[in-house]
């Protein structure tokens, strides 16, 4: 038996009793942010501390059960004894497993909603009409989850397609199902608009961020420069007639965020506002990173035909994640939003990547 996670069992529980305690004081929501991070806490660590009482339970049980068979009075009892301090034991292994990859193993983010960036690379026309194609895919595995899912900002291309979109996935656990589709999306098909029937190769790049609540990014409206533009539709053409589209400016780090779906300038702002502590937080998670020494790739990467993720090979009806070497010959299927085989591969890698980092630490 793991006595770390034993002794990570009881501090957990003891930690979720006490946010327990000190949600349930009326003083907690004069102070609004404080009342935010702990009830986000706490609803994180719910499910872990179920799993934790029920470890500890498995091995009050099994302990018992190991007493009694040396005070059994005839073969018949002790073996009955035997069998349930084996039976509680297995449980326990069980239940280590599942607290290590709940509560050890887990993405604090892994619970947040998700913003998907989806945005045309190389390749041109072809280029936005596989965006659209990658939005599609995305929007329709959303449905199949029972995700909430909405456009958030986009830009759309003359042919059909984005030149960007930016879309707002709600749900539980929503990060966590999307967020290893960030990077260089390839599609290999022949353009409608090719007559010699050549297969070209274009990129789409996507990036994914966990939404940020107002209280975990806190912006100085002194910070930002707010523009407002009329909004234009695909080749720049005016489709309002008021100045209702809004940019706005991070100017301490040089971020921007333009939005224009909306009907008001309010909603608009509120959009902007919405992406950009998204932006916020994913630097500060990047930067943080980085300052522990787990340096990582940028998700999106340049964007060429090199560097890539997932390749969509139209003529072969193929998609192959390079990541996992993983490979589909259901291409209509995935595009249709049946992505669940990727999704388990490479939440897998991660646990495996993770489980590899740990090993490697406590050997050095």
């Amino acid at each position: 038996m793991d006595g770390q996670v034993i002794k990570l069992a009881e501090e957990t529980i003891g930690r979720y009793e006490a946010l327990t305690r000190e949600l349930s004081d009326p003083e907690i929501y004069s102070d609004r942010r404080r009342y935010a991070e702990l009830a986000r806490e706490h609803a994180r660590l719910r499910k872990g501390a179920e799993l934790c009482r029920e470890l500890l339970d498995a091995v009050r049980e099994a302990r018992e059960a190991r007493e009694l068979v040396s005070q059994a009075e005839s073969a018949e009892e002790r073996e009955f004894y035997l069998e349930e301090a084996r039976s509680n034991e297995e449980r326990a292994e069980e239940l280590v497993e599942e607290v290590r990859a709940e509560i050890i193993d887990r993405d604090p983010n892994d619970e947040k909603d998700v913003i998907l960036e989806i945005r045309a690379g190389t390749g041109g026309d072809e280029a936005a009409l596989f965006a659209g194609d990658l939005y599609n895919m995305y929007a329709r595995y959303a449905d199949r989850l029972g995700f909430r899912h909405r456009i958030l900002s986009s830009s759309e291309a003359e042919v059909g397609g984005f030149k960007e979109v930016i879309v707002e996935i709600e749900g539980d656990g929503a990060y966590s199902v999307f967020k290893h589709e960030g990077g260089t999306h390839r599609v290999q098909r022949v353009p409608k608009t090719e007559s010699q029937g050549r297969i070209h190769t274009s990129t789409a790049t996507v990036a994914v961020l966990p939404e940020a609540e107002e209280v975990e990014v806190e912006i100085n409206p002194q910070d930002l420069q707010v523009d407002v533009f009329r909004s234009s539709g695909p080749g720049g053409q005016s489709v309002n007639t008021t100045d209702s589209a809004v940019r706005i400016t991070h100017k301490p780090t040089g971020l921007v965020v333009s939005c224009q779906d909306e009907k008001s300038q309010l909603q608009n702002k509120e959009q902007a506002l919405r992406i950009l502590r998204s932006r916020l937080l994913e630097r500060e998670m990047r930067e943080r990173a980085e300052r522990e020494g787990a340096l990582r790739q940028a998700q999106v990467g340049t964007g060429d035909r090199s560097a890539k993720v997932r390749t969509y090979n139209f003529p072969q009806s193929r998609v192959t994640d390079h990541r996992v070497s993983l490979t589909s010959h259901d291409l209509e299927g995935v595009l249709n939003g049946e992505l669940e085989e990727f999704t388990r591969a490479l939440a897998a890698r991660e646990r495996a990547e993770r489980l590899a980092a740990e090993t490697a630490e406590a050997a050095g």
